[in-house]
């Protein structure tokens, strides 16, 4: 991956302010925060919106995808260090197709070692009452706008200023414990997301430097753990196709919070999520700290050392 800065040289001061990681990082998270609660409020204003109604579910959940969408095409794509766009609409369809397959077979995997070990059972058919929950909510919401803030802003930005490693740490215990405030959610289930998440979708972002595989990933495994499986969805309670039971050690169950904060998707998910993470070295996806980047440019475009002249004859 090319981790050269912007040229400074020809830049309005403004601009330059604007260009250092951390303060793009700061407009990034600031614009998509505020973005997202004025649409909550407006909705809430003018629909009496309510939690759990289905219809509005599903209007606050395809219009925060686009608000975010408008808001990477014509701002977050302008800002940092190295400006880009990481929701390019090419080969977006195939990314988001192959990530939600991924996502999908690695909590399928879970759910099958799980019942193989004995904490995982079908008592019958479901009602499938949580339906829109886990498809616009679980699914499309949390795929779409999580990542866009979380890889797209928080991981990109940070990447910019302290490089990829630092980036991958941070943004992946940020993630795990934004979902610490969630129904039966514990240290570990925090720890647990931080490690089996963190890595493999900041990996993802890493290996195809665009947000649209990891989308893919995170809204495979929601959809599938919690619709197709009747697994909890990050401690959220759901009703999917089949009643399904989880018993047994809260290591391999994950307990009321769900196969998540099992030592089975702890294994699992972050076997895929290293693989990926070595693929993107492989590739060369890897960015350097921003006063590393800086130091190299300034040697490149130091005007080249005066030559001294060739004696006559020799």
């Amino acid at each position: 991956m090319t981790d050269t800065p912007i040229s400074a040289s020809d830049l309005p001061t403004w601009r330059k302010v604007v260009a250092f990681p951390l303060v793009s990082l700061a407009i990034g998270l600031g614009s998509a925060v505020a973005t997202i609660w004025a649409l909550s409020l407006l909705l809430n204003q003018i629909t009496n919106w309510q939690y759990g109604d289905s219809a509005w579910m599903a209007l606050g959940a395809v219009l925060s995808v686009l608000a975010i969408f408008l808001l990477s095409k014509f701002l977050l794509r302008y800002l940092g260090d190295m400006p880009r766009d990481d929701l390019p609409l090419s080969g977006s369809v195939k990314d988001v197709f192959y990530g939600f397959l991924g996502g999908g077979w690695l909590i399928t995997m879970c759910v099958g070692v799980a019942f193989i070990l004995g904490s995982y059972s079908i008592l019958g058919w479901g009602t499938s009452e949580s339906a829109a929950l886990i498809w616009l909510q679980a699914g499309l919401f949390a795929g779409f706008v999580e990542e866009v803030i979380i890889r797209g802003v928080l991981f990109r930005f940070l990447e910019e200023f302290a490089g990829s490693w630092a980036a991958l740490a941070i943004s992946a215990l940020v993630f795990g414990f934004l979902h610490a405030g969630n129904e039966n959610a514990t240290v570990f289930s925090s720890i647990a997301i931080s490690i089996e998440a963190g890595i493999l979708l900041g990996a993802a972002y890493m290996y195809t430097r665009n947000l649209w595989l990891a989308i893919g990933i995170h809204a495979g495994w929601n959809v599938v753990q919690g619709y197709f499986w009747d697994v909890p969805v990050s401690g959220v309670q759901v009703d999917g196709l089949v009643e399904a039971e989880l018993s047994g050690p809260v290591l391999l169950s994950g307990g009321s919070f769900g196969l998540e904060a099992s030592i089975i998707a702890l294994i699992i998910a972050t076997s895929a999520g290293l693989w990926l993470l070595r693929e993107a070295v492989r590739r060369g996806n890897t960015v350097k700290p921003w006063w590393t980047r800086k130091r190299l440019h300034e040697k490149l475009e130091a005007p080249e050392a005066k030559r001294v002249p060739a004696k006559a004859g020799s």
